[in-house]
């Protein structure tokens, strides 16, 4: 049944575990943070995409406890047809106003997001231009949709450029980047993008998974974070599981987009709707988010404070400006044994590895939190110094 691909994959993870490197799928036996418990045994966790450092936090909880005495637990149907509350009306109206355009539609997770709008605005007649580094969800939806699609080199304007010329006579052209690569960790080059997409006449999509809850004023995003009016961008997605902490993902744009998609995108016609605990935890996110400043001051203080120390140490960061840092080693076996060792000192930093990332191209993606404090960082790097 399974592909010489598939096989050469199932042996790689078969040898892994017969090693002992095999470092994925740790269930915890609580909630995540920045200590957690697995298999009765404490641990420091730096890879969680809880950037605000919010999971567990008290207002957040009784919301979602709120929403489901209210609502219970599910919505009964396809928001389409059965499934919608006022929970989900009032949340798109705060995510449209929050990331400053017209409207917002909800999913269950950001990656159907990205399938639901590529899948339903766009077709086999149109051109997507990736940035190389783009989500896997993106690629999927291309495919899905039958997009042609071609990727520009990471972060280039001047790559891009060269497709767009290559494809200035196609009737739609659609640019997709993100706000935060969340392999690199490093931000798009926004106001460049725009520029071009003007110049050609070309409609630009910008995933703000890692970014929305990072950058801006209040976490708002990219656009907010380069002081450019939201607008110029032609479609927002995000997923609401990352600086959020719940489930859940969204497409922000026009009305009438919005309200094609309503009728048009297969995940929000023949997909349930969002739990009504994950909504009202979104809702109550946001809030905090606008009402918490210092909880961004810690989260880019402590990603400055930890990146410089990692550099003294001469660890190879890439070029991340984000609390995303990957740390690269290479060799598939550097990385895990990294991630072992890094295990049995009583940290859980998750390796990367083929095929997320190509051949001998691994990463630990150590993932920075508001919630993270000096004292502990400091006793992450000086394992990370023991171990260098």
């Amino acid at each position: 049944m399974f592909s010489s691909r598939q096989r050469e994959q199932l042996q790689l993870v078969k040898s892994t575990k017969d090693k002992g490197l095999y470092y994925f799928q740790k269930p915890l036996d609580g909630k995540s943070g920045p200590v957690i418990e697995v298999g009765g045994r404490s641990l420091k966790m730096i890879s969680s995409y809880d950037y605000l450092g919010l999971i567990g936090h008290p207002q957040i909880e009784d919301a979602a406890v709120k929403a489901i005495k209210k609502f219970s637990t599910g919505s009964g149907g396809v928001r389409l047809l059965s499934g919608t509350n006022a929970l989900h009306l009032e949340l798109e109206k705060e995510l449209a106003d929050f990331t400053g355009m017209e409207a917002a539609i909800t999913y269950t997770s950001g990656y159907t997001a990205n399938l639901a709008v590529l899948s339903s605005i766009f077709s086999s007649k149109d051109v997507a231009l990736l940035d190389s580094k783009i989500h896997q969800s993106t690629v999927d939806a291309c495919k899905l949709a039958g997009i042609t699609y071609r990727r520009f080199e990471h972060n280039s304007p001047d790559s891009l450029e060269r497709l767009l010329q290559l494809y200035k006579d196609k009737e739609r052209v659609l640019i997709i980047t993100e706000g935060v690569f969340s392999m690199d960790g490093d931000i798009c080059n926004l106001p460049a993008l725009i520029k071009l997409k003007e110049k050609y006449g070309a409609f630009l999509m910008v995933d703000e998974a890692h970014s929305l809850g990072v950058l801006g004023k209040e976490g708002r995003g990219a656009a907010s974070h380069f002081g450019i009016d939201p607008k110029n961008i032609d479609i927002i997605t995000a997923s609401l599981s990352k600086a959020v902490p719940a489930n859940g993902g969204f497409v922000a744009g026009s009305q009438d987009m919005v309200m094609l998609l309503q009728h048009d995108s297969t995940p929000f016609v023949f997909s349930a709707a969002m739990g009504p605990a994950a909504v009202a935890a979104v809702m109550e996110s946001i809030n905090i988010m606008k009402t918490d400043p210092k909880r961004f001051e810690n989260l880019w203080g402590n990603t400055e404070y930890f990146s410089i120390q990692l550099k003294k140490m001469g660890y190879n960061l890439g070029n991340s400006h984000s609390p995303v840092i990957p740390v690269h080693l290479g060799e598939l076996e550097k990385t895990l044994g990294m991630s072992q060792d890094l295990y049995a000192n009583g940290i859980l930093a998750t390796p990367v590895v083929y095929p997320a990332v190509a051949h001998n191209k691994g990463i630990l993606r150590i993932c920075i939190t508001a919630a993270h404090t000096r004292d502990y960082l400091d006793e992450v790097l000086e394992v990370f110094r023991k171990l260098a």
